[in-house]
């Protein structure tokens, strides 16, 4: 990240491209955390990049010890607000926060496509803020999603890892698909344990708001997406590595 960038600018919504919806609360969310809680360890948590907070409020139930790292003041505001007392909120940028110990569990979830050094965040968090046997819960936007390699072929994005100029707008520095996150991970030193995909997704965000609205999508369509992007992560909205500590220590 550089000094000229305007991370409360970057979460607000543009006129043609909405930062997050629905979509991303209630569907996502749900299931990044059904992803995620096989995999959790007893301790304390890091997140970095915790927004306004909506997917701390899901993982409190889990976690005594949670922390907070947000670029946007703004957004520290709503959450402080919003989830009360009990978590500890940092306003830094990854790049140059200290934190003072290391982490059980680490969340980088839709934060890492915005970030200038992703390689040298994620070498942080192998090298400095892991805790022994610590996990570190990693999941970005898929370039191969099939809503997005629809789009393509209609002519609305030049390629599926391009990055539009909404997304740049909002922040957006990378398009990540399975295997270029997972080489990112390996060159910051991390140990890539678990890899998996999160909900088959064939349609747009707002697309999906709007269908949401109506009685047409059941519960049970929505857990056949995420059951069917179990077996094809590489078509999901989401890919999802589970890494630990690699390297030297």
């Amino acid at each position: 990240m550089t000094d000229k960038r305007d991370y409360n600018n970057e979460i607000k919504d543009t006129s043609d491209h909405r930062y997050a919806y629905n979509f991303d609360f209630d569907v996502m969310h749900h299931y990044m955390l059904k992803s995620f809680i096989p995999f959790f360890r007893r301790g304390s948590l890091l997140e970095l990049g915790s927004f306004r907070g909506d997917f701390t409020k899901r993982v409190m139930p889990y976690f005594d010890d949670i922390t907070c790292v947000e670029a946007s003041d703004e957004a520290i505001a709503i959450a402080k607000r919003d989830l009360g007392e009990g978590l500890i909120f940092i306003n830094d940028v990854f790049e140059g926060v200290t934190l003072p110990k290391r982490y059980d569990n680490i969340l980088l979830t839709h934060v890492l496509e915005h970030l200038d050094d992703p390689v040298g965040v994620l070498r942080r968090v192998n090298e400095e803020w892991l805790s022994e046997g610590g996990r570190l819960f990693l999941v970005c936007p898929n370039a191969n999603a099939p809503s997005r390699q629809i789009a393509v072929k209609m002519g609305l994005i030049r390629h599926n890892s391009a990055v539009t100029p909404a997304e740049l707008e909002h922040g957006h520095r990378i398009t990540y698909s399975l295997d270029t996150l997972e080489r990112d991970a390996k060159l910051a030193g991390l140990n890539v344990v678990h890899r998996s995909g999160i909900f088959f997704k064939a349609l747009a965000n707002f697309q999906w708001d709007r269908l949401l609205e109506t009685d047409i999508i059941s519960s049970e369509y929505l857990e056949g997406c995420y059951r069917l992007g179990q077996i094809y992560p590489d078509l999901c909205a989401s890919i999802f590595l589970m890494c630990e500590a690699g390297g030297t220590r």
